[in-house]
């Protein structure tokens, strides 16, 4: 439990990175005789970015997400609040 937070951004950051770098590489570059060699590249340095991204941001959305009051009202058929 200790590193949960840190497992899951490596995760999230791991899936994430390796999936949008792949498919930004094969759109703008297409597959050639460098594409392995220049999505290496470039995942490694999204996947950086991608791990600070996925540890840091939460923290600060939860904190805004606690801010925010939510308000759900409850309606029965006939519009009538319960």
């Amino acid at each position: 439990m200790k590193y949960k937070r840190i497992i899951f951004a490596f995760c999230m950051a791991l899936s994430i990175s390796c999936f949008v770098s792949f498919t930004l590489v094969s759109i703008n570059f297409g597959y050639n005789d460098t594409f392995m060699s220049t999505w290496l590249k470039i995942w490694s340095e999204a996947f950086v970015c991608a791990f600070f991204g996925s540890y840091f941001f939460p923290i600060g959305i939860n904190k805004l997400m606690n801010k925010i009051q939510f308000v759900e009202e409850s309606l029965n058929r006939s519009g009538k609040e319960m």
